[in-house]
């Protein structure tokens, strides 16, 4: 009897709650984002085909979520300091429902080409509102379940819950689309948001930081801006995948063009389940320095891929690459800055990564109709080398200022 008490009362103690509610998260970002990922491959193919517009439009109608994810980054960050994260998921999964269902409407008129694209920049607006406020508010929720020292691990599993639903929302989006239309890929976008709305609808949040002194968001921005440009050079390479990898293995008369997204997802969660303590255990920037150099090679495989194989190694190389970025310089934002200003440090800095993705189409584009859709990731090589060469320099002055510190101990 006393040996089994005893049995009882260690299993009991052992078990983590915090940690369950926060896998409890994961799964509600991930069925969440499947939206996301179903409409990246289908919007660019509906915007070209079924509207007959230019690949300068495919790109804004792919970027604008991620530019209107960038102009609400401040207030999501602000609202889950201020109101609570769980305040912030639940807005954010609001404005996912009403995004996807105004962009249903603009599948239904699409016999006047440019006000059905009008209808969907208006919902491709309100989806990256949502993005911005589940996101940053997940994030919070997390850091604030297992605390800031186990932030790297919150990151992981978040950035796993994203990629992985971008990695399966490519392929079903395309399926989807071939069986019940551009407008039934928005109607199931419709329907995952309100589960997770149904899933965090008991779930107890974290506490606020309502009256606490907070200094200016540009201030604020100005402590991470390093590590958001690294992040940002490192979306480049994702971006392009994203809204054009279909289109250049179309180009090419390529079999499996749905798979880029998923070859991507599966070297990004890969990297996240097997190495996501890297950043926790030796900091962020020799995680950042070695994923860099991994994004650049699979960009300049894509790029010089003469077959459709090489070109789905080079994305899974990507995905290996960025897997990390994000978590091991969201590390290192976290602890630069005070509790309550975690939320909107992560929304400024989450920021960077917004500014690629929703830049990166229209200017990707433009890039394509001058030297292909090949061009698109040779730049994106480029930017990833750029983001390894800011990385080297921060971590230079890193070791710089810890052995300052070390002498004058």
């Amino acid at each position: 009897m006393t040996l089994r008490s005893t049995q009882s009362t260690t299993s009991s103690s052992t078990r983590d709650p915090a940690q369950g509610r926060l896998l409890l998260l994961t799964a509600i970002l991930f069925i969440s984002y499947l939206c996301v990922g179903m409409s990246l491959p289908v919007v660019p193919i509906f915007v070209t085909g079924q509207l007959g517009l230019g690949n300068v439009w495919a790109g804004l109608g792919v970027g604008i979520a991620f530019l209107s994810t960038v102009l609400s980054r401040a207030h999501a960050g602000a609202l889950s300091d201020r109101n609570g994260a769980k305040s912030a998921v639940t807005r954010g999964l609001v404005f996912y429902v009403a995004g996807a269902l105004i962009s249903l409407v603009a599948g239904l008129a699409s016999q006047s080409p440019w006000t059905a694209f009008l209808v969907l920049l208006a919902g491709r607006l309100l989806v990256g509102i949502g993005e911005s406020l589940v996101g940053v508010g997940i994030i919070g929720w997390g850091i604030g379940l297992v605390g800031p020292v186990r932030s790297g691990k919150v990151l992981a599993l978040v950035g796993a819950a994203i990629y992985g639903a971008l990695a399966v929302g490519g392929p079903i989006g395309l399926v989807l689309q071939q069986r019940f239309g551009y407008a039934g890929v928005m109607g199931v976008g419709v329907i995952l948001p309100c589960l997770g709305m149904l899933a965090i609808w008991r779930m107890a949040g974290v506490p606020a930081h309502p009256g606490a002194e907070r200094p200016p968001f540009w201030r604020v921005i100005g402590q991470v801006w390093p590590h958001g440009t690294i992040v940002c050079l490192q979306g480049i390479g994702f971006a392009a995948i994203g809204a054009f990898f279909t289109l250049h293995f179309l180009d090419q008369h390529w079999r499996y063009a749905g798979l880029g997204l998923t070859a991507f997802g599966g070297g990004f969660v890969l990297v996240r389940v097997l190495l996501g303590h890297l950043p926790d255990r030796v900091g962020g920037l020799p995680v950042a320095i070695g994923s860099l150099a991994v994004e650049t090679v699979g960009q300049v495989l894509i790029w010089s891929a003469s077959d459709p194989l090489v070109a789905l190694v080079g994305a899974f190389l990507t995905g290996l690459g960025c897997s990390m970025i994000f978590p091991s310089m969201g590390r290192e934002v976290v602890h630069l800055v005070e509790p309550h200003l975690r939320g909107t440090a992560l929304g400024g800095f989450s920021a960077f990564q917004d500014v690629a993705y929703g830049l990166t189409g229209p200017l990707a584009g433009l890039l394509a109709d001058r030297a292909g859709y090949s061009g698109v990731f040779l730049a994106g090589a480029c930017a990833a080398a750029a983001g390894l060469a800011v990385a080297i320099s921060l971590r230079r002055a890193q070791k710089a200022a810890a052995g300052q510190v070390r002498a004058e101990g």
